[in-house]
């Protein structure tokens, strides 16, 4: 596949009285075309960083950068009408439609103007575009600053948090409408700290955490890498649930009881929950793995500070979920 963007060895360095901090310490990202490729990391990780150097708005101190193939910022005044971007919370003239708004900015990125009612559509404004902007929501103002995005018919769309205010069901209309973008051939990078839609909407994604990379791939590599080491055990009816945890708790085990079962988080070999048990004449009904999500995997990876210079790849099993207990 051709690489949309390319990012290697990104440095930004900040100075201030209370010392040097590195906001991007060495960060690499690749995003292929036609994908939607999720940008992940925690407050303060060098997200948004990363893309206002990307759009030439902060100066790097090294690394290289590369846009449709073309360096920038050198060459970002060729590559820049095929870019649409969201960084941080757009501002609008309040008093001003929908429509005037777009329009406005059509004319001043000479596209053609018949692009702002079907923009309007795509995002779901075409019933209050005629509205001034200061009626709007929140999250109607986020869903015209993305129809500002897609003005230009961009071949990559670069979006920071697009969900933030919307509501379960504009979340979903926008989880749609990045899929259908995808399908027509454009490049969707998208941040967000909405774990679970990003997992079902992205094809891969980059995490980051102070300013490094500490994953990348695709989505199913990326939970493969981080396989859980949690069963979840269900007994006979009548068994004393809680006498069973007490049995695999005193030989290690790490439980979590509930009102039907338990979990034991460091099953590093299940054999044991079945073996112990059996020897009690306590039978198990169930023994199922709990697959990890994107939300572990993230905590997991951004929870502390990365052990081997934050570049471990989606082949790398993290020390935490390769071993465990019983094994």
């Amino acid at each position: 596949m051709t690489a949309v963007l390319e990012i290697s060895g990104l440095r930004k360095t900040y100075r201030s009285r209370k010392g040097v901090r590195n906001a991007l310490d060495g960060f690499d990202m690749v995003v292929e075309a036609g994908q939607v490729h999720g940008f992940l990391g925690p407050n303060g990780s060098g997200k948004t960083t990363t893309l206002r150097t990307l759009l030439g708005l902060i100066k790097p101190n090294e690394g290289r950068m590369a846009i449709l193939g073309q360096p920038v910022p050198q060459h970002l005044p060729q590559v820049a009408g095929q870019v649409g971007a969201i960084v941080e919370s757009p501002q609008f003239f309040a008093n001003l439609t929908a429509e005037t708004t777009l329009s406005l900015l059509a004319d001043a990125g000479g596209v053609d103007p018949r692009r702002v009612p079907a923009v309007l559509e795509l995002v779901g404004l075409r019933d209050r575009a005629k509205e001034r902007v200061k009626t709007y929501s929140l999250g109607m103002k986020q869903r015209l600053a993305v129809a500002s995005a897609l003005l230009k018919e961009p071949k990559l769309l670069i979006l920071d948090e697009p969900a933030n205010g919307l509501d379960p069901g504009g979340i979903r209309e926008m989880r749609t409408l990045m899929r259908d973008l995808s399908a027509s051939g454009m490049t969707v990078l998208l941040s967000s700290h909405i774990l679970g839609e990003i997992q079902l909407i992205c094809d891969s994604v980059t995490i980051i955490a102070a300013g490094r990379r500490v994953a990348a791939g695709s989505v199913a590599e990326v939970l493969a890498s981080h396989t859980s080491t949690t069963v979840r055990v269900r007994l006979e009816p009548g068994v004393d649930l809680p006498g069973a945890a007490e049995i695999l708790r005193a030989a290690g085990a790490a439980i979590t009881l509930e009102n039907d079962h338990f979990t034991v988080a460091n099953a590093g070999n299940p054999a044991q929950i079945t073996k112990l048990l059996a020897e009690r004449q306590i039978y198990v009904a169930e023994l199922t793995p709990v697959s990890a999500d994107l939300e572990d995997v993230f905590l997991e990876l951004t929870g502390t500070a990365p052990v081997d210079g934050g570049n471990r790849q989606v082949d790398q099993v993290s020390a935490a979920t390769r071993g465990g207990w019983g094994q």
